[in-house]
């Protein structure tokens, strides 16, 4: 979040056809729960479109990336890497040490969540290999629940910037204005 030093999501392959809804829903988690940018692998030009669309609409800042070298990223992150996997230390074990690293030692922090079978390489690069919960689950919620407890529910108050539209929270209903229409009311 823009208060604190980088928090980037490195979504590690993709599969065309396979993980588009997938790879596009990472993007989006991580932009909506307080990452900076997600970097995501050259071949996920669809998924960097909808993410730039939405950013486009709902706000920013936060920034959407190819990449064609993920493990190079990794391997030369100049921050720490929090590898996000179901085999990983237990969150809730890990989790305040990564949060005084990133916001007291002011390190910005690589989040990689893993596509296809993730390389050992990974696990061994990584500075922690965190599971969200050690029973198989969805990159997403494992990604959607860290970002949660890195910024201890603070991304839900985030401002947006330079939005085109802005969604009402009411109890039923399905309400967007234009930040304009908002400022009237």
């Amino acid at each position: 979040m823009q208060d604190a030093p980088e928090v980037a999501v490195l979504r590690l392959g993709h599969r065309p056809g396979r993980d588009d809804r997938m790879t596009t829903h990472v993007g989006l988690t991580a932009r909506a729960l307080g990452a900076d940018r997600v970097i995501l692998p050259d071949n996920a030009g669809q998924s960097l479109e909808t993410i730039r669309d939405i950013t486009t609409r709902f706000g920013g800042p936060f920034d959407a990336e190819l990449d064609d070298s993920q493990q190079a990223t990794i391997r030369d992150w100049d921050g720490r890497v929090v590898h996000l996997t179901m085999y990983g230390e237990r969150v809730q074990d890990v989790e305040g040490e990564i949060r005084a690293a990133h916001r007291d030692a002011a390190e910005s922090l690589l989040l990689v969540v893993g596509g296809e079978k993730v390389p050992f390489e990974v696990y061994d690069e990584a500075d922690w290999n965190v599971g969200v919960t050690n029973q198989p689950h969805s990159e997403v919620a494992g990604l959607a629940v860290f970002l949660d407890r890195l910024f201890e529910g603070r991304e839900l108050e985030r401002e947006w910037a330079n939005a085109e539209q802005v969604v009402l929270p009411e109890e039923t209903g399905k309400t967007v204005v234009s930040p304009d229409e908002l400022e009237e009311s």
